[in-house]
């Protein structure tokens, strides 16, 4: 392919699919963001080339879902590689099905083999562990309840009781009790979902310090005997997650282990709202817990992004 006469600057990609759910992992084009911490480098791609973000995760070039992974070298020593996650509308501190994406990613690009890799994050380093099945298994950063059976008023649908927990990022889950969580109902239980997004920014609920809740997960009965729970998560931007939510799955554990309705190292299978799965168990640490989620991605593409200078959507549709 020759791009060498036209005005191109070229994104090079893999992507995967993780239990549904897209990750488009980036191995070069983007800028460079020097030395500094992860989340210092995160405030800079947001501040000073936030358009890269938007040609890899908007149209034209991609549908809302896709979640984008920088592959950086790794901050820490003995770590393989480092990652900073986003999508369509701005940057995530970690990725469940990002991660495991990024590793079978990485095993695809004959960086590495079967066996635990360290990963680093913005919010932490995180173990993956890459089982000979092609599996993954990502020790995540720790995860806890911050809020129990909080009340809230939902305009058009009344009180809605639920808890607001860490899983790497910040959630509000809800137990819709015996509504069908399915393909069928995804356009009322996004409106659902992001009524309830309004009204917690609308009356200030918020994570620890102040933080933005930003993911909303309902969950209700499974589909068989051999899974514990489905779920509904709207991520940020108002498109649904495929897979169960890594870190919705995570969150979900610390509610279950304040609860004491889930022993460590118990499995956790969870369910998404198109039928996939990943398997979840934990492990205390001191008012928390270190989850670990295990799933597959696949990987289904792989390719360059052109970004022509003179095609006023280079950056993404705003």
């Amino acid at each position: 392919m020759n791009t060498q006469s036209a005005s191109y600057a070229v994104i090079d990609y893999v992507d995967s699919h993780t239990a549904g759910e897209p990750t488009r992992v980036i191995t070069s084009g983007f800028p460079a963001l020097g030395d500094a911490p992860l989340p210092d480098r995160v405030n800079l791609l947001r501040t000073q080339h936030d358009q890269y973000r938007r040609a890899v995760c908007t149209e034209p070039r991609a549908a809302e879902i896709v979640v984008g992974a920088l592959l950086l070298p790794p901050t820490t020593p003995g770590s393989v590689a480092s990652v900073v996650f986003f999508n369509n509308v701005g940057y995530l501190g970690m990725c469940g099905h990002g991660a495991i994406g990024v590793i079978s990613t990485l095993q695809f690009l004959g960086r590495i083999a079967p066996g635990t890799h360290a990963l680093d994050t913005p919010v932490g380093t995180v173990t993956c562990t890459l089982l000979d099945s092609g599996e993954v298994e990502i020790e995540n950063v720790p995860a806890y309840r911050h809020r129990a059976t909080v009340r809230l008023e939902v305009p058009g649908y009344g009180p809605v009781v639920g808890d607001i927990a860490w899983g790497g990022n910040w959630f509000f889950l809800v137990d819709v009790g015996g509504q069908d969580i399915n393909r069928a109902r995804i356009p009322e239980l996004t409106r659902f979902a992001q009524a309830i997004r309004t009204s917690l920014n609308t009356n200030r609920v918020t994570g620890a310090d102040g933080a933005e809740i930003d993911h909303i997960e309902l969950f209700g009965a499974p589909s068989g005997a051999d899974t514990n729970s489905r779920n509904f998560v709207l991520c940020p931007g108002a498109e649904y997650d495929r897979s169960p939510c890594g870190t919705g799955t995570s969150a979900k554990l610390a509610c279950l282990a304040a609860d004491g309705t889930l022993a460590p190292d118990q499995p956790w299978v969870q369910e998404s709202v198109i039928g996939s799965r990943f398997v979840g168990r934990y492990q205390r640490r001191g008012d928390a817990i270190i989850p670990t989620i295990r799933g597959r991605a696949f990987i289904c593409g792989a390719g360059k992004l052109l970004i022509d200078a003179n095609d006023p959507f280079a950056w993404g549709i705003r």
